[in-house]
């Protein structure tokens, strides 16, 4: 009977007693409620928290680029966000809230495309992009996006944005299976350019020169900047140090040669002739779309469009949305050949 009794009470005890001693040794995760898991770092011994609270725009779970390493140039810091979080900010900086929500879709697309393309082509050796809109695409915190917008406007701009990110969640632009080089800029005056006329290369078979309507009514359409001709050749100066121009000869202020899209490709200031990319750069012209207009010892340059003029137009893409377009029908006439693919099955 002793035997029988000894029997059971080992029986209890591997059954029910040791799992649970095993149970509380192995257990070295835990959530609070507000989504921190702490993990034990087996190196030193220390506890990392990884935030894991659910601040996403949106329901879509990225099985790949679902989070990101973004440097701010200003600090050198390198923040780890959430790819659809950080779109919210860089769309809000990137295009006004008050543009047609198809127009925030497109632009949603192009930036998670960009975003994507710039994780597979790295330029910074910590991080995947910047916030700088020259280096990469611009961004801005929600704050000092919220603050420069009215109070009334904060809610719904921010709802807005947001909603146009969420609705297009896991979405990206692609030309043979591989996310695109998505370039954009603000206006085109009328007509898209091709990337080798800007940067030179061999360019890409989807960024082809496309007619764009409905821009002439955004201000970034046109403008125009005077110099007398003292200030133009103080301006060139800066650049090249022997120039010489003689402003009784018209043949000594010309545009030489335009490209496909109209814009200027070569220009000639005197003893100089320069690209119209370069004459952009240096006399602060909005584009390359530009002609020079001589009166009474003053140059004028009168310019049409905004930006390089590479890929979607984004007052363009505006124009379309508010005539019916969906965010896809902007996306393929801006991008010659292209699929919008879901991120996860590439």
């Amino acid at each position: 009977m002793k035997k029988i009794l000894i029997y059971l009470i080992s029986f209890i005890t591997i059954c029910f007693i040791l799992p649970a001693i095993f149970t509380n040794r192995t257990a070295k995760t835990s959530t609070n409620d507000i989504g921190e898991e702490k993990t034990t770092d087996k190196s030193s011994g220390e506890t990392v928290v990884e935030t894991t609270e659910n601040t996403s725009t949106s329901e879509y779970e990225y099985q790949k680029y679902g989070t990101i390493n973004l440097l701010h140039t200003s600090t050198g810091e390198v923040e780890q966000v959430k790819i659809d979080d950080y779109l919210c900010n860089v769309v809000s900086a990137e295009m006004p809230a008050n543009f047609d929500s198809k127009a925030l879709e497109a632009q949603a697309i192009v930036a998670r495309t960009y975003t994507v393309f710039k994780i597979l082509n790295k330029k910074h050796q910590n991080a995947d992009i910047c916030d700088s809109s020259t280096c990469c695409q611009a961004w801005i915190s929600k704050e000092d996006r919220l603050s420069r917008w009215t109070e009334d406007k904060r809610e719904s701009n921010w709802e807005k944005i947001s909603k146009a990110v969420k609705n297009t969640a896991g979405k990206i632009i692609t030309y043979n299976n591989q996310p695109i080089n998505a370039f954009f800029h603000s206006n085109s005056g009328g007509i898209t350019e091709i990337p080798v006329n800007v940067w030179g290369g061999t360019g890409y078979p989807y960024l082809q020169s496309v007619q764009t309507s409905g821009e002439e009514g955004y201000t970034q359409y046109a403008s125009e900047i005077e110099f007398s001709e003292e200030e133009l050749i103080n301006k060139l100066k800066e650049k090249y140090s022997d120039i010489s121009i003689d402003f009784s000869n018209d043949d000594e202020i010309k545009i030489l040669e335009y490209t496909e899209s109209k814009r200027v490709k070569t220009v000639k200031f005197g003893n100089h002739q320069i690209s119209g990319v370069e004459a952009r750069t240096i006399l602060g012209l909005k584009s390359t779309n530009f002609e020079i207009i001589k009166s009474n010892g003053k140059i004028k340059f009168s310019v049409k469009g905004y930006g390089h003029g590479v890929g979607m137009s984004q007052t363009g893409a505006d124009a379309m949305a508010k005539q019916g377009s969906s965010a896809e029908e902007i996306i393929k006439h801006f991008y010659t050949g292209v699929e919008i693919k879901d991120i996860n099955s590439l």
